[in-house]
This record gives structure tokens, C-alpha cells and sequence, in this order.
């Protein structure tokens, strides 16, 4: 987790990027990225004195209440200071609207979609933050983490020192993903994945019932507006894609199921699913009649080259109700 709130203690998790002869402490304070420029090199002390004026200065915090807990002299610093009515507005103002678009913000039951609606005053909001993103394996040529439902890849990406995105997942889909440190390593991972020699593997609950494995081999193709991206089965101007499937178990008209990908298109489990008639449950873009809090969609295994990543079901996959 990079920011949180305890007994009126602001915690920051922040990490600094040296550029020449300045730095950049790049942090998630709640939902929103920011960047942080100072004219100090990152491991020298006086950076931390710059960080701490920051700190200060925006939030009205004395300079005596901030305290660096670690990374006094490295790239990776925590720092702790008392909880200010700057402070709150200041998440309240920039990232009220991130955290209804990214599906965690509700009233009662029901998901807000739309940051700016007339409500009743008497509204009371309630706020799920993702689960804390955890480290499934890390050397000096690749990190895999197992990402959160909610969380953005390029989020984790901008918060995981020197290391570079080797694939994405949708925000709404959770499990294994990867970044690269070595650029020569990841120069040879992405080749492997466009030879198709990655193992992908997912867990999904679809709409009805699956009895047998089945192939489906239809090409996709991808459109783009407004920063959205809506893909389609498209016989005629699609690309090659192959997804197979596996039923794993039923219950009442919903199936638990295997999807293995051999291409990478955007959406394509979503898209392929959906054109069979067994949407993700929760997938409302691509025809899914049943309301859930995300797109029941995990990646559950990877393997490249010699490396094998396994992130184990979240709680609303390993047991649908």
C-alpha cells in the first residue's frame, strides 16, 4: 500500500527517481499519482530536507511533526505526519473523481458511475480500496506482482523502482503481472510473447453453464474513442485470436472456467466469451446481465522462459456467490 490513514497518521510511501541533478519522488497518495520535483540527488540528505518542506508547506504541517520512518538514505522513503484539514481536502478534491472511475465508490449497494450527478444531500458515500499490491517474485531481470482489482498496471508500474511494464491488465482484472528490470532481458520477453511463447492462464465466472473445453479461434479488432477502447469479433478486419476454455464448476446458471490466451488482443477473453454467449460475470461493457462489484476475471498463471508466476484466486473468485 502507498498511502494510508491510521489513527489520525498520514503514512507515504514514496519513490524517488534521480534525474541529473534533480529528483523526482513519484508516490500513490490514495487514488492519485503524483510527482514531487526537487533540486537535490535523491540519497543525499538534503533531499529529505526538501521532501519535508513539501510536506509542510502544502499541507500546513509543522516541519517537527514529519518524520522520516526509512529510506533516510535511499531511493525508497517512508515518511509519517499528523493527519490536516489540507491534507484531507487535498484528497477530496483530486481524487474523489478517480475513485468513482475506477468502480470502488458506492452508495448503499449500488456503484457510482458518474462523478458529477445531482445527489440528496443526505447522501452517505462508502469508499473499497483494492487490497494491497504484494510481490510475488522479484531478481534483477523481472518483478511480478500480483496486482489488485482497481489498480491501474501503469500505477504499479510508477511506483516499482526501475522496472518497466512487460505486459498489462485491464484495472478491473487482478493476478500475475510483469515488469522488467534488465532492457535486454525485456528486449527478449517481448519477443517471446509476440512468437506466442508465453503461458498465459486465467480464472473466470461467465454467465450459464459450460460443459467442455472448447477452442475459439476468431479474429478481433480494436476501436478507439475518447481514451476508451471497445473491441469486437471481426471476421473480415480482425486479428488472429485463439482462446481456449475449460469448465472448472458450476453453479446454478454461472460456470467457473480456465482461459488460456495463445494472442494477446485487447479484451479478448471478454470479446471471445461474450460471443459464445458466456459473458464475464460483472463484464456490463460486453453483455453480462448480472451486476458484481468488478469483472470476475483473474490472471492465475504465467510462465516465460524459464520463470513461473502463480497468483492465487482473490476471495470474490475463489468463491462466487
Amino acid at each position: 500500500m502507498f498511502y494510508k490513514i491510521e489513527e489520525k497518521t498520514v503514512t507515504m510511501y514514496i519513490k524517488a527517481q534521480p534525474k541529473a541533478s534533480k529528483s523526482e519522488f513519484c508516490g500513490l497518495y490514495g487514488e492519485q499519482s503524483i510527482k514531487i520535483r526537487i533540486k537535490a540527488a535523491a540519497v543525499e540528505g538534503e533531499a529529505n530536507k526538501e521532501l519535508c518542506r513539501f510536506l509542510s508547506k502544502s499541507f500546513k504541517i509543522p516541519k517537527s511533526n514529519i518524520i522520516l520512518k526509512s529510506g533516510e538514505t535511499s531511493k525508497i522513503k517512508t515518511v509519517a505526519f499528523p493527519l490536516s484539514e489540507e491534507f484531507e481536502a487535498w484528497i477530496k478534491k483530486g481524487n474523489y473523481g478517480k475513485s468513482i472511475d475506477r468502480g470502488i465508490v458506492y452508495v448503499g449497494d449500488k456503484k457510482v458511475k458518474i462523478a458529477r450527478a445531482l445527489m440528496e444531500e443526505d447522501v452517505r458515500f462508502r469508499i473499497e480500496m483494492p487490497r494491497d499490491i504484494s510481490i510475488i517474485y522479484q531478481d534483477e531481470f523481472v518483478v511480478a506482482v500480483d496486482k489488485p482489482a482497481f489498480i491501474d498496471s501503469y500505477d504499479i508500474e510508477g511506483a516499482i523502482e526501475d522496472a518497466e511494464l512487460l505486459h498489462r491488465l485491464d484495472r478491473e482484472t487482478s493476478g500475475v503481472l510483469v515488469l522488467f528490470r534488465d532492457k535486454e532481458w525485456g528486449k527478449k520477453a517481448i519477443e517471446a510473447f509476440k512468437r506466442r511463447e508465453v503461458t498465459k492462464k486465467y480464472i473466470a465466472w461467465v454467465e450459464g453453464v459450460v460443459y467442455e473445453e472448447e477452442v475459439i479461434d476468431l479474429p478481433i479488432s480494436t476501436h478507439k474513442k475518447g481514451g476508451a477502447a471497445f473491441s469486437k469479433v471481426d471476421i473480415k478486419n480482425g486479428k488472429k485470436a485463439v482462446t481456449k476454455i475449460k469448465p472448472i464448476e458450476i453453479q446454478g446458471k454461472k460456470s467457473k472456467i480456465e482461459v488460456e490466451i495463445d494472442t494477446g488482443r485487447t479484451h479478448q477473453i471478454r470479446v471471445h466469451l461474450s460471443h459464445i454467449g458466456h459473458p464475464i460475470v460483472g463484464d456490463e461493457r460486453y453483455d453480462s446481465k448480472t451486476k458484481a462489484k468488478r469483472i470476475l476475471l483473474h490472471s492465475a498463471y504465467l510462465k516465460i522462459f524459464d520463470y513461473e508466476f502463480i497468483a492465487k484466486e482473490p476471495e470474490d473468485i475463489l468463491r462466487y456467490k
